[in-house]
């Protein structure tokens, strides 16, 4: 017999596959349409009679990705208006006090969804969890600042799903106090964003950041100058009304417009100079300094204690920047004369090669600009963050996915098919045999980190233990590549 559960809104009917009982496509907000389009979310529609959520609800317009990283990472949309939707897999929707875990996906803003394959919640639900996958509104959609609209609308409509979620979750065996959300990349930021805002306190217990970064935000005049050069790319005045009235497809092309501008050009005076240096020309429509979901850069709020007491596991590959530089073949042509070049354009000092250069003797330019924007943009700041969340008396959990696929390295979102045991969905990012027993374990530990708090670990400490995920073998490292850590902080001209 199909489940069927109440939510806000009204019945729902979702569909059971090996016990395991899902509910895709379910609206946690108003479809954002119209005038609806640019405000914040609004509380979801009712509907008569029982709702299908046996397929994938719709997903927001987006491109596809640059073709070196569509081949790997892939795009999975489906079309329709009401994408401000929730996919929940629960093993018992009859059940009570189930952990939560409510998954924020990644790709810079502009990419991504709840429909990836890989971010099937099954084998969460399997080991005891209630799993959410969310969607929000990407690229000039949620992130452009306009007259007449509020900022950050994606971020609005994350915390608009986790109050859905707070409201919601016991019709699915969870237990709202015991909520822990996650995401990567994109993902990962907005989970900083989260643990640095006023507004989604409450919201959950627990955060995992994988891939993230706790300082790509714009302030608001930058924001604000890349409102109005896609509005001078469109013919408009910089307003919601305006932009409300064009066409979906037609916004597309002139934000993907704009990014190709902004990666040819980098020119402060145009874009903004907050938009270049924290987006490092990959990314242009992310989080704002809004002044209210965002006072404070997430870093140095959560510094100041602003999610005191939320358990945090946080962590990146140890190779992410590959992703960016050997598919493209950007990797191939850097040489070590260019290297300081590309280098300053990520806002790093020269003087860091050295300490990479000895440490791989073997390395070519372009794997040490990898390593070191790895280090730069990822590695150091995850750092800083579970550091700093830790000195307010808070668990914190630093953790490193060494695991290397072949021909690309530990890339970007490599651990995302371990972390969900969904290996047999993504051999595009894994490539041909990946290890199964490093899904399990790290599939174990966030499900262990959920349910407990605890991954399996030593909490972090200033030079502490960092638990490096790898095959064949497992296990806490004390400090990994202290020399490079040093240099990378002090490195940074930003």
């Amino acid at each position: 017999m199909e489940p069927i559960v109440t939510v806000t809104g009204g019945r729902v009917r979702g569909r059971e596959v090996g016990g395991i009982s899902a509910f895709l496509g379910v609206p946690y907000a108003a479809a954002a349409v119209g005038e609806k389009r640019f405000g914040r979310p609004e509380p979801v529609e009712p509907w008569d009679g029982t709702r299908d959520a046996g397929a994938l609800g719709a997903t927001c317009v987006q491109a596809p990705y640059p073709p070196a990283i569509e081949a790997i990472l892939g795009t999975y949309t489906v079309p329709g208006a009401e994408y401000l939707n929730v996919n929940v897999w629960t093993p018992d929707p009859g059940g009570a006090g189930l952990p939560v875990m409510v998954w924020i996906h990644g790709g810079a803003f502009v990419h991504g969804s709840n429909a990836v394959p890989v971010y099937d919640g099954a084998a969460f639900a399997r080991d005891g969890v209630v799993l959410v996958a969310l969607n929000y509104r990407l690229g000039a959609s949620g992130f452009a600042v306009l007259d007449g609209a509020p900022p950050n609308r994606g971020l609005w409509d994350q915390v608009a799903a986790l109050a859905w979620v707070r409201e919601n979750i016991r019709a699915f065996g969870g237990d709202p106090d015991n909520v822990t959300v996650f995401g990567e990349s994109a993902g990962g930021m907005s989970v900083a964003s989260l643990l640095a805002s006023p507004a989604a306190r409450e919201l959950f217990a627990r955060a995992i950041m994988q891939s993230g970064n706790g300082g790509v935000v714009a302030t608001l005049e930058d924001a604000r100058l890349l409102g109005r050069a896609l509005a001078d790319k469109l013919g408009l005045p910089a307003t919601a009304e305006a932009f409300a009235a064009v066409e979906p497809s037609a916004l597309l092309a002139a934000q993907e417009a704009i990014a190709a501008e902004i990666g040819r050009v980098p020119d402060p005076a145009r874009w903004g100079a907050s938009v270049l240096a924290r987006g490092s020309g990959i990314m242009s429509f992310f989080p704002t300094l809004d002044g209210e979901l965002l006072t404070e850069e997430p870093a140095v709020a959560i510094a100041a204690g602003s999610a005191r007491g939320v358990t945090l596991l946080a962590g990146c590959t140890a190779e992410e920047f590959r992703l960016f530089t050997v598919p493209t073949g950007l990797a191939a042509a850097i040489t070590m004369d260019s290297l300081p070049f590309a280098l300053a354009r990520f806002g790093i000092d020269a003087s860091v090669i050295g300490t990479y250069a000895a440490n791989r003797p073997d390395a070519t330019g372009g794997d040490l600009l990898a390593a070191i924007v790895t280090d730069a943009v990822f590695r150091g700041p995850t750092r800083e963050i579970v550091l700093a969340q830790a000195t307010t008396g808070t668990p914190a959990y630093l953790y490193e996915f060494a695991w290397r696929r072949a021909e690309l390295g530990a890339i970007h979102a490599l651990e995302v098919p371990f972390v969900f045991d969904t290996l047999a969905a993504g051999p595009r990012l894994t490539g041909p045999n990946p290890p199964q027993r490093l899904a399990d374990e790290i599939h174990a530990a966030w499900i262990a980190f959920a349910t407990t708090g605890d991954p399996g670990w030593p909490r972090y400490v200033d030079g502490g233990q960092v638990m490096v995920f790898d095959d064949p073998i497992s296990g806490p490292v004390a400090d990994p590549r202290p020399d490079e850590r040093a240099v990378s902080a002090s490195a940074a001209t930003r």
